[in-house]
């Protein structure tokens, strides 16, 4: 490939995330990390698996679809992930005090969880979860392999790029 040509369509990296979970905001680092090394050669995305042990994480995975629509959705998964433990106490004003703290639009947010407008995004992504036989979260997805971080992490970010750069080489 020459330099002038444009590069290939990024490889896709899917992460299966409960935002109520504990072991996801950990894989943040990951994420962060994976970012900084591909930038736009790897394209992130948020993918909903709720638990069922979780009971905000369904609404938080509707929460934040409307921060994406909002234009702001990793950055409220990240601030929503960083307070699993008061999501689990407090429950839904947590999801409308991370948006306020962005300065998204939190009258939006709580319309959005009344009104249902996200939870057929957060219901396919579910189903699609259970297809490719997500267990637990965080799992990731990338060139058709599956690894669950639900268990241990160890060497996940390692897998990844492994992954990543022979998808990158053979793009």
């Amino acid at each position: 490939m020459s330099e002038s040509t444009a590069p290939a369509s990024p490889v896709v990296l899917e992460t299966w995330f409960d935002l109520q979970c504990p072991d996801c905001f950990k894989a943040l680092d990951d994420v962060r990390a994976l970012r900084e090394k591909y930038g736009e050669r790897l394209d992130v995305q948020l993918r909903h698996f709720p638990l069922a042990k979780h009971k905000h994480a369904y609404a938080a995975a509707q929460a934040a679809e409307e921060a994406f629509a909002q234009g702001k959705g990793w950055a409220y998964t990240e601030a929503l992930l960083a307070r699993t433990a008061e999501l689990g106490e407090r429950g839904e004003p947590v999801l409308l005090e991370v948006a306020r703290e962005l300065g998204l639009d939190a009258e939006e947010f709580d319309t959005a969880l009344i009104d249902g407008r996200h939870l057929l995004t957060v219901d396919a992504d579910e189903a699609e979860g259970k297809a490719v036989k997500v267990t637990g979260t965080p799992t990731y997805v990338i060139g058709g392999e599956r690894l669950d971080g639900g268990q241990s992490q160890d060497g996940l970010r390692a897998r990844v790029e492994e992954l990543a750069d022979r998808l990158l080489a053979d793009a």
